[in-house]
């Protein structure tokens, strides 16, 4: 999947989001970036994934998160068989 996205543009939004020390700084950054539709969307995914880590059903994530089922599907994919940067994330912000 990575070699996919992986480019000189993207290596760049890497760098940038890598550079950044504080919540305040991405979310200045963030909301420089992208829309709020954006922003909001990426957080649902972020709280189904711990949802779905935690065990919740996917009609519990559709109700508290009002994401598609098909979008639950997808972030479960990612959790199950992508990068691991879901995982990687809720366990470093558990902590």
């Amino acid at each position: 999947m990575l070699e996919k996205i992986k480019d000189e543009k993207t290596d760049k939004l890497a760098e940038a989001l890598a550079c950044l020390k504080t919540a305040d700084e991405v979310y200045r950054f963030i909301g420089d970036i992208c829309t709020i539709s954006e922003i909001t969307e990426m957080s649902k995914r972020l709280v189904a994934a711990e949802m779905l880590r935690d065990g919740y059903t996917y009609s519990e994530i559709a109700e508290k998160t009002h994401l598609s089922t098909a979008t639950i599907t997808r972030v479960n994919r990612a959790l199950r068989y992508g990068n691991d940067g879901y995982t990687m994330v809720l366990d470093r912000i558990s902590k």
